[in-house]
Order: structure tokens, then C-alpha cells, then sequence
């Protein structure tokens, strides 16, 4: 089936590819994405490594550290919000950042600057109990699990991997859009190379914060506000 428009708005998100970066070397055990993981049970008595320095790896590694022994590994030291920030707060952080934004006032990073992982109580309770300590990337993995950078081995049972996902735009591929650090170069939302295309809700590189609720909202406003003039004329 073939469809005509005038304009196109391109909103698969941002949570549809799960990102796995790659090691040399091969590991013998399980190993996931943070798509697949349910609950802790299942690795009950194991050796559990958590991979990256956000959210999801953070409270996945609260939650599997209450049944088995975990280690984490993330690029570089993880960001601990203050415990007295909450959802209520980084919305508010958010609305300065997007104000301040477009007002021309220089973007101070919101929330970002603050920290990254949100002490959700889970997350502080695995705090309490010593298990929140993260140290450098593995360098390869092996058969029984990774080599840390000073060459000793972790031996681990399952891996898994909370390394984020990536804008799911193949899609777009017949269209030959050129891209910066990977994504269709972009002037707000609009395409640089197709001003019919628009790209909404994939991060800042398409509007501020435009990934998250607020962000969403506020850029999909001026989306349709630049489709709604480009039409009329």
C-alpha cells in the first residue's frame, strides 16, 4: 500500500532497539538485555554481572543483589541524584531547562547536572546494604565471565547488559538522510535534507528533552505549528 502526504512525522521513540555494545571475546553464560529482565528470582543463587550507569541498571542491580551475588561495571562512576529529588523535581528541573533554552539563556544540562540515577527506594536500600559500588569496564569477556583492566577474572554466571536503546529509524533508510554522531541531521524536529519530514520525541537532538513527557509535549507544539504554516502555503 502506497500513501501521499504533504508532511511526515516520524514518532517510533526511542525504546524499540536495545542497545548492545561489543566486546571482544565470548561469554559462556546468560546474558541479557534490560527488554528481557522480569524479576530477580530467576537468578537466585547466581553470579550476576549488571552492565551500565543509569536507572534501569541501578535498580535492576537493587533488586537481583536480594537473591544473588552481583557486581557492576559501568564507563565511568555512576551519578547518584540527591535522595530528596524526585519525579516532581526533575519535572520542574526540566521545565527551567526547556524555558531557559528558549528564552537563549545557554542550556545549564537540567537534570543531567544534578546527577542520573534517581534514588528510587529500592535503589537507597541496596545502598544501605553495600551493594552500589561500581567499578570500570571489563576489558574482554571469556568463557567463565570478563577480565577486569588489572587482568583479573570475574567469574559470573549471567550478564546483563542496561546499556539503553537506540532510535528505531530504519524506516528511513530509503530516503538517504545524511546524519551527524549517527542520527538524520535535524533543525529542530525538521529534516535538513526533507523540510516534510519530521523526527519527533527522539532526545535533544530533535528538541529539548523531547524524549521525555514534558519535552514530547512541548516540541510536538511547535511541530505542528511549523507543519500547519508549511501546509497553508
Amino acid at each position: 500500500m502506497r500513501w501521499r502526504a504533504g508532511a511526515v512525522v516520524s514518532a517510533t521513540g526511542t525504546w524499540r532497539r536495545p542497545y548492545w555494545p561489543r566486546y571482544p571475546g565470548r561469554f559462556g553464560g546468560r546474558q541479557l538485555h534490560t527488554v528481557s529482565y522480569r524479576r530477580p528470582e530467576p537468578f537466585a543463587g547466581q553470579r550476576v554481572l549488571v552492565v551500565g550507569g543509569g536507572n534501569s541498571a541501578a535498580q535492576i542491580l537493587a533488586e537481583v543483589s536480594t537473591v544473588a551475588k552481583t557486581s557492576w561495571a559501568t564507563l565511568r562512576p555512576p551519578r547518584l541524584l540527591p535522595d530528596e529529588v524526585d519525579g516532581r523535581v526533575l519535572f520542574d528541573v526540566a521545565s527551567r531547562r526547556q524555558a531557559a533554552v528558549a528564552a537563549g539563556r545557554g542550556d545549564d544540562r537540567g537534570a543531567a547536572a544534578l546527577g542520573e540515577i534517581v534514588m528510587v527506594p529500592s535503589v537507597r536500600a541496596a545502598r544501605e546494604r553495600g551493594v552500589l559500588v561500581a567499578r570500570p569496564m571489563f576489558t574482554r569477556l571469556v568463557p567463565e565471565g570478563v577480565v577486569w583492566p588489572d587482568d583479573t577474572l570475574g567469574r559470573f554466571d549471567t550478564i546483563i547488559w542496561c546499556t539503553g536503546f537506540r532510535p528505531d529509524l530504519g524506516h528511513l533508510d530509503p530516503l538517504g538522510l545524511s546524519t551527524v554522531q549517527g542520527v538524520p541531521a535535524t533543525v529542530g524536529t525538521r529534516s535538513v535534507d526533507e523540510p516534510r519530514l519530521h523526527l519527533l520525541g527522539y532526545g535533544d537532538w530533535t528538541g529539548t528533552a523531547s524524549a521525555t513527557i514534558i519535552g514530547a509535549a512541548r516540541t510536538a507544539k511547535a511541530c505542528v505549528a511549523q507543519l500547519t504554516a508549511a501546509l497553508a502555503a
